[in-house]
């Protein structure tokens, strides 16, 4: 499989005796997969013992404890009291699970899976600890079990319900793993729930030995294999495989303390096929729908600047790539406020025969006191302005402007006198709730420029 990206498997039963004949050999196939973190599910008292004592051995591999709600029945108050010292013991013990609910097979009564659920739940709340939840054909009790102790991070295991119920979940704090039945011909609706969510809310995961992902269909599952599932995911949400690997790598980290993720701040960063240029945190407006008030990352990228780079320093982070389709200036703060860096940049990089956008906000000639657009022609191939309203008014009660009613003015003229200078021009709007999209895309129109629009809550 070669060099792949890292991958953290959120799910795993590999104290099973499925795997003990050729333990190290498939170790090794998860290595060259990428897969360079596991989580190893605890799902009774006797395989939770199992599952710590297995990870001390492996600095991969992660531990959870937990009963499983087809082991309810019966289980004694004290068992949270065994639950407990396996976590306070054990250090690499990252989440109470694997426990929940099953209405499917129901192997042990509802009442005693609501009543152990519960406990393990509470008990998880008062530990610190995030939870992995077995939901099957119990949605609706599962998630109000939650709701009602009060758990806002964890992780719903096997994600198999419908995109209304995977909303309800994130909005609950939960994330959504992903298996390896993302890969099944006849699995449409987990597919419309992994293009409906963000990247940010999602896991990995293929539930070995269970569910083996095709092709690999009717054979024992294992951890090598979720580069399959990962690779599924690239594809329905159109993005890389190391997209995919970058986020979920970065969102389990935050679950479950994992640290594989690459948290250094980026000057230069990809997603999908492009290459992203970050010059500033400095930006002309206050948009209250901005993440970067809330969070510095951008699929998988931290954008946290210590201080403004300089041409040398950006040169050396962008290489020579020569698989990219573009290069855009573009990071959490305004690029044309730095415009002598921008040009210069730019005539670089044309030079090198490289495409160039630029995303802003479209109030440069504010900035700088002059039209800058004719600066900008020839090293530019397309400008994308983020028009983001369809009149002064909502323009000011989003976007904060500095600049008063000139700013939304000086907004619309910089897109039509950008058309005079550069080849591409691209007003958007981002779907803050109560923005007509449709009066924005109007206006993009009358001022000769292309129209684009962002999804709210979506960055990158």
């Amino acid at each position: 499989m070669g060099t792949q990206p890292t991958l953290i498997y959120t799910h795993c039963h590999l104290y099973y005796k499925d795997y003990t004949a050729d333990w190290d050999v498939m170790m090794a196939r998860a290595e060259k997969a990428g897969v360079r973190g596991m989580v190893v599910i605890g799902t009774d008292l006797a395989s939770s013992r199992e599952v710590c004592a297995l990870v001390q051995s492996y600095p991969q591999l992660y531990a959870t404890v937990g009963i499983h709600p087809h082991d309810a029945d019966g289980v004694a108050d004290d068992a949270m009291q065994t639950l407990r010292e396996l976590v306070t013991t054990n250090p690499k013990v990252v989440a109470i699970g694997e426990i929940g609910l099953d209405f499917y097979r129901d192997r042990s009564p509802r009442e005693e899976q609501q009543r152990v659920f519960r406990m393990q739940l509470e008990l998880a709340k008062s530990l610190g600890l995030p939870v992995v939840i077995h939901d099957r054909v119990a949605h609706e009790e599962t998630l109000a079990l939650i709701r009602e102790v009060g758990v806002t991070r964890g992780v719903m295991h096997c994600f198999s319900g419908d995109l209304s119920f995977a909303k309800a979940c994130i909005s609950q704090g939960l994330y959504l793993s992903i298996p390896g039945t993302i890969t099944y011909a006849n699995n449409a609706m987990l597919a419309d729930v992994v293009q409906g969510i963000h990247l940010e809310h999602l896991l990995v995961e293929t539930d070995a030995p269970y569910l083996t992902p095709v092709p690999h269909r009717g054979t024992r599952n294992e951890p090598s294999y979720t580069l399959l599932t990962a690779q599924k995911i690239a594809e329905i949400k159109g993005v890389t495989l190391e997209d995919v690997a970058r986020v979920t790598t970065m969102n389990a980290g935050k679950l479950f303390g994992i640290d594989l993720w690459d948290s250094s701040g980026k000057l230069a960063y990809r997603i999908r096929n492009a290459l992203y240029l970050n010059i500033t945190s400095r930006c002309s407006n206050h948009c209250t729908f901005c993440p970067k008030f809330e969070d510095l990352t951008v699929k998988g990228h931290n954008l946290c600047l210590d201080h403004e780079p300089s041409y040398e320093e950006m040169l050396a982070a962008i290489g020579a790539p020569d698989d990219i389709t573009e290069i855009v200036f573009c990071g959490f703060g305004e690029p044309l406020i730095r415009l002598s860096l921008v040009k210069q940049l730019a005539k670089t990089l044309k030079e090198r025969g490289y495409s160039i956008r630029i995303n802003t906000d479209g109030q440069a000639n504010l900035v700088h006191g002059r039209n800058i657009l004719p600066e900008l022609a020839g090293l530019v191939d397309h400008i994308s302005v983020s028009l983001n309203a369809p009149d002064p008014r909502t323009y000011q009660e989003l976007c904060n402007t500095p600049y008063g009613a000139d700013g939304y003015a000086a907004v619309c003229q910089f897109i039509a006198e950008a058309t005079k200078h550069i080849p591409t021009v691209t007003a958007s709007a981002v779907t803050v709730p109560g923005v007509d999209i449709e009066a924005c895309r109007v206006k993009a129109l009358k001022l000769g420029a292309h129209f684009r629009v962002r999804e709210y809550e979506d960055v990158g």
